[in-house]
């Protein structure tokens, strides 16, 4: 097997490990203390058959490891794990801490998350633990030290998978122990309590601090909390996060110097709690689970997008998808079940973006418990059944495609820039209009390129730009003093840029910046604004080149850009809503308002024409198409996401069908085709 690297800050040496599986890595969590003993057999026998090399166990296991306090019972984890062994298929072994053991919530109560409102999680659910309570890290870590002695040297043990989906059910948390940890947090960020006050702007309904011990966090108030409290709150809640993730970690390091930790992030429709940038440093492979939104008309591009945001996290190296599901999950309104090949396309899409493992949530669907009507490899209608054979094509597929595993996503010519600090300071405190969404403007534009088979590299807006050839900045509320500069100095050097409306409006701090919008990107774009005009859910507007706009539009004095389009009806007619500005040997475009599809579209076609950048492939519409790279080999992933046939130009042999193509690559509907391109 081929070594994968780690990258973590601190990890001590070696930090080169084999990867956790032959080929891409394929299978799911696997919970078999939920089923009887006897029918572990069968379920090895049909992961062989399947084609499962990987499964995460014991995620949620500690109440049946740790049976009372300091009581336990391993007898049902040594055979599962000999089974596992025996049958060739490895192990990710979680850290059981993502659902503490009902002894110790009754025991110990006051490990439990508080809401804003003072009340305490009751037992029941999962993630119920405050990241801060000193008590719950105790017996956490001593779990973690049993589980990392009596398994570390098990010849099934591929990987660590600490705990599961930290921050989801546990984001926040009001409890007294996190005020004071999150004052001791302040105190580190700040230094002295005059600093704070100068940062938050505590003057504002005389909210000066003379001591950090004043400061609380921010809970249930009748009016809005100061939005710089609130985006370090957010912030101190990652890290809090983190600290308990590097708790678990480091006694499994100290254990297990050979053997790869990681936890599972969700990069993912809404963004959460957690600032995945900084967690990306702190695993030895990132682990992303990823469900899409069955309401959603573009749940296709979203996938896409996060994948891309992932691969970004790593610099471009592989990663694996952690969980996904085969057909319906259980948590959203209408839980939609999957069209015809929808999951192998789900499936490979994050393989082509650069995941080396597909694995799912779960093996087999449960029959009781609050996830019995969650989607699994082996639904409630067993074997005989199409999700099942869907998953032994699946397997038979990622077989297949086992030479791609280890290489990478071809470096694309367009970045967008995307933080989480955005969407936690734009949800911290009242804004002009709830209906600007952090991450709507950058899925769409990301669409847009996509669909006419750009690639797009997904950074945090901390990363080199070097080699781009454009960069597009959409939607970024918060920026820190340095980026414009950096942007400024791409865009003289010959790259071009494209700024969207509600970017670059707030400091680190949460604070405005002052002399008109957009605030840190304003002289870059030659434009100014004194107003926003915000637009309520039944408005649109006309612009004087034929789009139809909504969402947002900003009183814009182009003073030193050229204006590519004006608002043609209501009110604002005449402001411009599209400009572009020469820039050195480049340019910085702005779009302040939210153009339709169409409009959208041709912005991005301006983009990537005065760029000059190419598309990946030459392909017909709707056939998503991404290019993986070795040192001398290429894999060109054609996945068609329509109902009719689409062609690509392209040579080489299909590594899913064997078929041989010179030219031109036919892709049948709602197929997905992986050349293996002649060089």
């Amino acid at each position: 097997m081929n070594d994968f690297i780690s990258h973590a800050a601190d990890l001590p040496a070696p930090t080169r490990f084999p990867w956790i599986a032959e080929g891409i890595a394929f299978g799911g969590d696997y919970n078999p203390e939920q089923w009887p003993e006897e029918l572990w057999p069968e379920d090895i026998a049909l992961m062989q058959r399947a084609g499962v090399t990987s499964v995460s166990l014991g995620i949620f296991s500690w109440g049946m490891l740790e049976v009372a306090d300091d009581v336990w019972e391993w007898g049902w984890l040594d055979r599962i794990m000999d089974l596992l062994h025996a049958g060739g298929i490895g192990v990710n072994l979680a850290t059981p801490t993502a659902a503490p053991p009902i002894w110790l919530l009754q025991s110990h109560p006051e490990i439990a998350t508080v809401d804003a409102d003072g009340h305490r999680t009751a037992q029941g659910g999962r993630l119920a633990w405050s990241p801060s309570s000193a008590v719950f890290r105790r017996y956490a870590v001593r779990v973690v030290r049993a589980v990392a002695e009596r398994y570390g040297t098990h010849p099934a043990l591929r990987m660590w998978h600490v705990s599961n989906e930290i921050g989801n059910e546990n984001g926040r948390c009001f409890s007294e122990e996190t005020g004071a940890a999150f004052r001791v947090w302040l105190a580190a960020r700040f230094g002295d309590v005059e600093q704070l006050n100068a940062a938050w702007g505590t003057a504002f309904w005389g909210h000066h601090y003379t001591s950090f011990d004043q400061i609380e966090p921010p809970r249930g108030a009748r009016t809005g909390h100061n939005p710089a409290l609130l985006l370090d709150f957010e912030r101190f809640t990652s890290d809090a996060l983190i600290g308990h993730y590097r708790a678990e970690r480091d006694v499994l390091r100290e254990i297990t110097p050979d053997v790869p930790i990681t936890t599972n992030f969700m990069v993912m429709n809404t963004p959460g709690a957690t600032d995945h940038e900084v967690w990306a440093r702190e695993v030895d492979i990132v682990a992303n689970d990823h469900y899409t939104i069955g309401a959603d008309p573009h749940r296709h591009s979203e996938l896409a997008f996060s994948a891309d945001r992932v691969r970004g996290l790593v610099d471009g190296r592989p990663w694996m998808l952690m969980e996904h599901s085969t057909a319906a999950v259980n948590w959203q309104g209408v839980n939609r079940a999957k069209s015809a090949g929808e999951m192998a396309r789900d499936s490979l899409a994050h393989v082509a973006r650069g995941s080396d493992g597909v694995l799912f949530f779960q093996w087999r669907a449960s029959t009781a418990g609050a996830e019995q009507f969650h989607s699994a490899m082996i639904p409630h209608a067993g074997v005989d059944s199409q999700i099942f054979r869907d998953v032994e094509q699946l397997g038979a597929t990622l077989t297949a495609l086992a030479p791609v595993r280890g290489s990478r996503v071809e470096k694309a010519r367009v970045a967008l820039l995307f933080d989480h600090d955005t969407v936690a300071a734009l949800r911290s405190g009242r804004k002009p209009s709830t209906r600007v969404d952090p991450i709507d403007m950058p899925i769409a534009i990301h669409r847009a390129l996509t669909q006419r088979g750009i690639a797009v590299d997904v950074l945090p807006s901390s990363a080199d730009l070097d080699g781009y050839a454009a960069v597009v900045v959409p939607t970024l509320y918060l920026v820190d003093d340095a980026l414009p500069a950096r942007v400024e100095r791409f865009a003289a050097a010959g790259g071009h840029v494209l700024v969207t409306y509600f970017s670059g409006i707030a400091d680190v701090n949460n604070r405005v910046r002052t002399g008109g919008y957009p605030g840190a990107f304003r002289d870059l774009l030659g434009v100014r604004v004194d107003e926003f005009f915000p637009l309520m859910a039944d408005e649109s507007v006309e612009l004087d080149n034929g789009w139809t706009a909504d969402v947002w539009l900003e009183n814009v004095d182009a003073h030193d850009a050229e204006v590519l389009a004006r608002v043609a009806t209501g009110e604002r007619a005449g402001v411009p809503a599209y400009t572009r500005r020469t820039v050195g040997a480049g340019s910085a475009a702005y779009l302040a308002t939210r153009p339709d599809e169409a409009g959208l579209d041709a912005v991005v076609g301006d983009l990537v024409d005065i760029a000059g950048v190419q598309p990946v492939a030459v392909v017909d519409a709707g056939l998503e198409v991404t290019r993986r790279t070795a040192d001398d080999r290429s894999y060109l992933f054609l996945i068609n996401q329509t109902g009719h046939e689409r062609r690509a130009e392209a040579s080489g042999r299909d590594l899913v069908s064997g078929e041989s193509y010179e030219g031109s690559v036919r892709v049948a509907p709602g197929a997905v085709v992986v050349i293996e391109e002649s060089r």
